[in-house]
């Protein structure tokens, strides 16, 4: 992985985009228009527990987008766009807070319409290039074809571009556009996404007999008075069951939840290694990496790394601990290090 130098980065994240590509992703084409009222119930409201469980299956790690980011430089900026009044989004709270991300609020100008997100990335990334004049990378979280002129205005201003999309929903106009595209499944530490289950099949067969009716119609009459309590049923239970649609939680530094213990920072700590390690790997094919490059990209996915408050003397020393994920090279002057299992 070539040492990154003075390169600078701002990531930006159309939110929506992501989530929505993601869930139908994992849920099947078009299955987030299909449960949209579902997905959107208002607080307080109890949610229906299938939707709960393709948003779970659904979640967005955001981590990984960043830290794929901070692989190109230090991060100058980092914005995500959408309407965070959403129940869907205000879920990731967590995790975008604990990466101080710059939540832009956008309102949707009628319902169900668009939030204009698009429009307002589109405005702030080429202002913030005449602005930032220091700039080299912009990375585009987003597989709308609508940023095809962005991509193309980025570049023309002299700055590389990345894009990040979701498989199945990225715009192949987009991908040509960027001089870089990678899939979220690609990213360093997704697991590829599980198989929705089949919905079951409806019966088409009709009936024909005017008996077979009565005594539908018959069966269905006792069975009204449970129907027309199960509502009430509903509310009265609605204030014991607290379970939310919520996407699932993935702990970040800097985040509001307590600190961990100490054997949970070293799990950390590995984690951020193997993580770090498998970017390097990505991004150039060489077998080993210098130490130096590793400790560095470390350091820009979690500015509170420190492996003497791990208790290790030096770098070297943290990795040799791990060697059952990582090797050491010290043959030379300088020190390399390579991913032991790559995968």
């Amino acid at each position: 992985m070539a040492e990154p130098g003075d390169t600078r980065v701002a990531v930006y994240i159309d939110f929506d985009n992501i989530v929505i590509s993601r869930y139908d992703q994992v849920n099947g084409r078009n299955q987030f228009q299909r449960d949209r009222q579902k997905v959107s119930v208002p607080a307080g409201t109890d949610p229906d527990p299938e939707v709960t469980e393709k948003l779970e299956r659904a979640g967005v790690d955001i981590g990984a987008i960043i830290d794929y980011a901070s692989s190109y430089g230090t991060l100058v900026l980092t914005r995500a766009y959408a309407d965070w009044s959403a129940p869907i989004n205000a879920d990731y709270r967590g995790q975008l807070v604990g990466r101080a991300v710059d939540l832009v609020q956008l309102f949707p100008a009628a319902a169900y319409g668009k939030n204009g997100a698009d429009i307002r990335l589109a405005v702030d990334a080429v202002e913030d290039m005449f602005r930032l004049p220091d700039l080299t990378h912009v990375v585009i979280v987003a597989g709308d074809s609508d940023y095809i002129a962005l991509a193309q205005r980025c570049k023309r201003l002299g700055r590389y571009v990345v894009g990040v999309g979701v498989a199945g929903s990225t715009s192949k106009s987009l991908a040509a556009a960027c001089d870089e595209m990678i899939t979220y499944d690609a990213l360093p530490g997704i697991e590829p996404p599980p198989a929705a289950e089949a919905a079951p099949k409806k019966s088409t067969r009709k009936r024909t007999t005017k008996k077979a009716t009565h005594d539908e119609a018959e069966t269905a009459e006792p069975a009204a008075p449970e129907e027309a309590a199960a509502p009430a049923r509903g509310r009265s239970g609605a204030k014991k069951r607290t379970s939310s649609a919520q996407a699932p939680v993935f702990t970040e530094p800097g985040s509001d939840e307590q600190e961990p213990e100490p054997e949970d920072l070293q799990a950390v700590a590995t984690r951020l290694l193997a993580r770090a390690l498998r970017l390097g790997h990505e991004k150039d094919d060489a077998d080993w990496l210098h130490s130096s490059v590793v400790k560095s990209q470390m350091k820009r996915m979690d500015p509170s790394f420190n492996e003497k408050a791990l208790g290790y003397k030096s770098f070297s020393d943290f990795v040799k601990s791990r060697d059952d994920l990582a090797e050491l090279d010290e043959s030379s002057t300088a020190r390399l290090v390579r991913l032991l299992a790559r995968s």
